[in-house]
């Protein structure tokens, strides 16, 4: 098969490359674009170890194809810190409430609960439970995952009032 040239967006740089159509996205953001949190686990989607963002909504990359995702916007865990270095609410999160685990479905969970709370900043502690139910930890369950989800949902509310706070003084001075 002739290899496709493919124009995409990967953690905010624009990437030009020619691709065999059946090459995998997640293959293609490891190997050609060097972003190894992309992991892959089972290789069917069943997992949710290979979760990028495409277009904003979280998609499993081992079940997309490259060409697929020609003309997109893709972040993988590597683009949700700020450009900084500054961890996303949710990566700070997971480090402070422990759910890191083993590491391995860690990016995976992290671009789930960041695609999540973007859709629901103020979840239950059962919706953030079926929002991550998509996503297979091995290690020694969910706790700290679920703590963490909640814990970012928690601190992104007290950003946004802080920042309300702040303009309510701003605005009476």
């Amino acid at each position: 098969m002739t290899d496709i040239d493919i124009e995409l967006r990967v953690n905010g740089d624009l990437r030009r490359d020619r691709v065999p159509p059946r090459l995998v996205l997640a293959d293609y953001l490891r190997t050609r674009c060097g972003l190894t949190g992309t992991h892959l686990g089972c290789e069917h989607g069943v997992c949710g170890a290979c979760t990028v963002l495409l277009d904003g909504a979280a998609v499993r990359a081992c079940l997309i194809f490259a060409v697929q995702a020609d003309g997109s916007e893709i972040t993988t865990v590597e683009g949700i810190a700020a450009p900084d270095g500054e961890l996303s609410p949710v990566q700070a999160a997971f480090r402070e409430h422990h759910g890191l685990q083993c590491g391995f479905c860690t990016p995976g969970f992290i671009v789930s609960a960041t695609a999540f709370l973007r859709e629901n900043p103020d979840p239950t502690e059962g919706e953030i439970r079926e929002a991550i139910s998509g996503n297979l930890c091995r290690c020694t369950g969910y706790q700290g995952i679920v703590k963490a989800v909640a814990a970012a949902a928690a601190s992104t509310k007290h950003d946004a009032a802080a920042a309300m706070g702040q303009e309510t003084l701003e605005g009476s001075a």
